[in-house]
């Protein structure tokens, strides 16, 4: 019952941080819409801080564990399709740090995004790249993600196919038959 709470708390928080932004929404306004006491909320989360990180840590595991187990040479266009399938998942958090940017100070998000980003183009492109196909890799890897954020209220489906060929594109890689 109690991880059930805590995950009542967690979708609330996120539906309202969504709606209003994270500085916007108070502990107040999500107990109130859940219909229990602030006491309660507390005992679940220490403060909306712990409330935010919460809801962030699962997308930093997850691209932790997805860089930390690919291996660089891999086949490219799957990587990059298993990649916008792991953001496409983590969308709704990924437009609450693009809306109010001061979320990216939560566990230094800002810092491993990048580090990130350096890793999948290592992995996309291997060791020894040019400045260009850092460059172009930077393009697709980012586009991918803008994708994420700006169509979030379409299915994936309409999404992926269109964004993973022209991240292949910015990469040089070859296009699927459309």
């Amino acid at each position: 019952m109690s991880s059930d709470t805590r995950s009542r708390i967690q979708a609330v928080a996120r539906e309202l941080f969504l709606q209003q932004g994270v500085q916007n929404t108070s502990l107040r306004q999500i107990s109130e819409r859940l219909g229990i006491t602030k006491p309660a909320l507390y005992y679940h989360f220490a403060s909306r801080d712990d409330l935010v990180r919460s809801i962030v840590q699962p997308l930093i595991e997850d691209v932790e564990r997805f860089v930390a187990t690919r291996e660089p040479g891999g086949e490219a266009r799957r990587l990059l399709e298993d990649y916008f399938e792991l953001i496409w998942r983590h969308r709704d958090v990924t437009v609450m740090i693009v809306r109010e940017l001061h979320t990216l100070g939560y566990m230094d998000l800002g810092q491993r995004m990048f580090d990130w980003r350096r890793r999948l183009i290592e992995l996309l492109l291997g060791p020894g790249i040019t400045q260009e196909q850092r460059i172009r890799a930077t393009v697709a890897l980012g586009g991918m993600s803008d994708c994420t954020v700006e169509y979030a209220h379409l299915a994936a489906e309409e999404v992926k196919p269109t964004a993973v060929d022209a991240a292949a594109a910015a990469l040089g890689l070859p296009q699927t038959a459309m």
